[in-house]
């Protein structure tokens, strides 16, 4: 049964019937997507806008970093866009991977992602759960292993924070750029509740609207980080989620619009 947010974790006087949500993702591409299921049970509109883009970086840029690739005896991914991207960069270096590299993934979907690449070796796939804290469980046990990290000019720190402390030997490669999308067409609309992934997501928004005002806009947030830059940003954190009663945004959604349209 599920459980409705507590008094102590909603703030009443921001509690008004939700009509509308703004997800700051694309759509999603399984059809039967939980939020269309909001969308039918609650008879609340929901619209799918990124707030923020991923462009490869040139050959050229990535070869300044001065990265050899077939140094590494494992490669980390922690999204499709790194997969799509360390690919690519080795396709232009014309790059074979060999048959003993170890791929370690973030979640068992970017691993299946993986396969759209490479050919996988059981014992040369190793899966988290579903946050870098996860993985890095998985990663403690393969210590010796030198390995590469495709990521983003913006990205989670704690991964490579933690194997930087602890003497492993991480090389993080910059493949690909996070930058906000032009959501300019957006100015005169407004949504009950905008969500957020990301503290990219939250630096689109003003650079898109410097003088964003939230007002009754209720912002739901995935991640401390994604809730520290609301803060940051003198925003206010309506729903937050993965919490113990709440796992995934869409479930955090769902509690709060139980709660306010009743």
């Amino acid at each position: 049964m599920s459980v409705l947010p507590t008094d102590a974790t909603v703030d009443k006087a921001r509690l008004k019937k939700v009509s509308s949500i703004l997800v700051t993702q694309s759509f999603p591409k399984e059809s039967m997507t939980p939020y269309l299921e909001i969308e039918k049970k609650y008879g609340v509109k929901v619209d799918f806008r990124p707030f923020i883009e991923v462009q490869g970086i040139s050959f050229k840029d990535f070869r300044k970093q001065k990265i050899n690739i077939l140094e590494h005896t494992a490669v980390i991914f922690t999204s499709r866009h790194a997969i799509d991207h360390f690919f690519r960069i080795c396709k232009e270096a014309k790059i074979e991977m060999p048959a003993d590299m170890k791929y370690f993934c973030i979640t068992e979907q970017t691993a299946n992602y993986l396969a759209k690449y490479v050919q996988i070796r059981k014992r040369k796939l190793f899966v988290g759960v579903r946050t870098s804290l996860d993985l890095l469980e998985v990663i403690k046990k393969h210590k010796t292993e030198k390995f590469l990290f495709p990521c983003s000019n913006k990205r989670q720190k704690d991964l490579p924070d933690y194997m930087g402390t602890n003497d492993y030997q991480l090389t993080e490669a910059v493949m690909y750029e996070t930058v906000s999308a032009d959501l300019s067409d957006l100015e005169n609309v407004f949504y009950d509740i905008i969500a957020f992934f990301s503290p990219s997501g939250i630096t689109s928004l003003f650079e898109n609207f410097p003088e964003f005002k939230q007002n009754n806009t209720r912002l739901a947030v995935f991640g401390p980080t994604t809730a520290q830059a609301v803060k940051n940003a003198d925003l206010i954190v309506d729903i937050e989620a993965p919490k113990p009663n709440a796992p995934s945004m869409t479930g955090a959604l769902e509690q709060y619009i139980k709660l306010a349209n009743s």
